[in-house]
């Protein structure tokens, strides 16, 4: 949550996958493998602008970024707005062809959005998403 936040103020566009029951490995495997801990500063650095790793998504799976640079799936829903990009339909397109919950931080205007079982919840802040992360993963994740 803090290294989306950051992200968003620094209009740093990001696409965090997390995994639920699957690992994702076959998303994970499209991209470079990373088996690192969880934190705000590496995320951060993924997702640099001028970094080798900053297109495409990351997985992060049992508590640990898995991949970077992931190629997700792209959703054909027509009921997503058109002035949304590619970052978004993936997240959408990612949730919908898997188990996985989806974080947005758009390049465009730092607003944080996610996405779930094929819904895109946009302009969330940093409680809302809480919230949200704390409905489909429990208290357990920020433990």
């Amino acid at each position: 949550i803090k290294a989306c936040e950051t992200l968003a103020k620094t209009k740093t566009g990001a696409l965090l996958v997390l995994a639920k029951k699957s690992e994702l490995r076959a998303f994970a495997e499209t991209g470079c493998r990373v088996d690192a801990e969880i934190s705000d500063e590496l995320i951060e650095a993924i997702f640099r602008k001028d970094g080798p790793l900053h297109d495409g998504g990351m997985i992060l799976s049992r508590n640990r970024i898995s991949a970077a640079r992931c190629v997700l799936p792209v959703s054909d829903n027509p009921s997503i707005p058109p002035d949304l990009g590619l970052r978004h339909r993936s997240a959408v397109g990612m949730s919908e062809n898997s188990d996985s919950f989806v974080i947005v931080v758009s390049e465009e205007t730092g607003d944080i959005s996610y996405a779930n079982q094929g819904n895109l919840i946009r302009k969330v802040n940093a409680e809302k998403l809480r919230k949200a992360l704390n409905d489909v993963f429990g208290e357990t994740i920020f433990s």
